[in-house]
């Protein structure tokens, strides 16, 4: 009788670990939210503007990437730390600015415990996808 019951108790042992950790793969990463508020031709030939608010919830990364751009961005809410091919990561917090040369692999990082908000302006090549994913 004890072998039968060990035997069930460590069958339901196994499902709820396998249950738990089927949940725990598929629960989701926090989400970045780009919102694309403004795009203008420049009078830069082969060049447009664009402007993005960019929210970072607390745990979130963009993921490394790439940019056919110059972006120019604005800390306006939280922090963040920012990975720059060739430069140390720094931490950057509201108030702060910062650029990112074209094609320069980065990723911003929320470690902190509220969402985090940028303002970023791309000089960006027309009709050219605004973000690349690096792999």
């Amino acid at each position: 009788m004890n072998t039968r019951i060990s035997k069930l108790g460590i069958s339901a042992l196994v499902a709820a670990m396998a249950l738990a950790g089927g949940l725990a793969l598929n629960a989701q990463q926090p989400t970045v939210k780009r919102n694309v508020v403004m795009k203008e031709d420049l009078s830069i030939p082969g060049r447009e503007g664009v402007m993005a608010i960019v929210e970072l919830p607390p745990g979130s990364a963009e993921g490394k990437h790439t940019h056919l751009a110059e972006v120019f961005a604005f800390v306006q809410e939280g922090t963040i730390s920012l990975e720059l091919e060739g430069k140390p990561t720094v931490t950057l917090k509201a108030g702060d600015v910062f650029h990112i040369p074209q094609g320069k692999v980065h990723q911003a990082i929320n470690n902190g415990p509220a969402t985090a908000k940028l303002v970023a302006f791309f000089v960006a090549e027309k009709g050219k996808p605004l973000t690349t994913p690096v792999k």
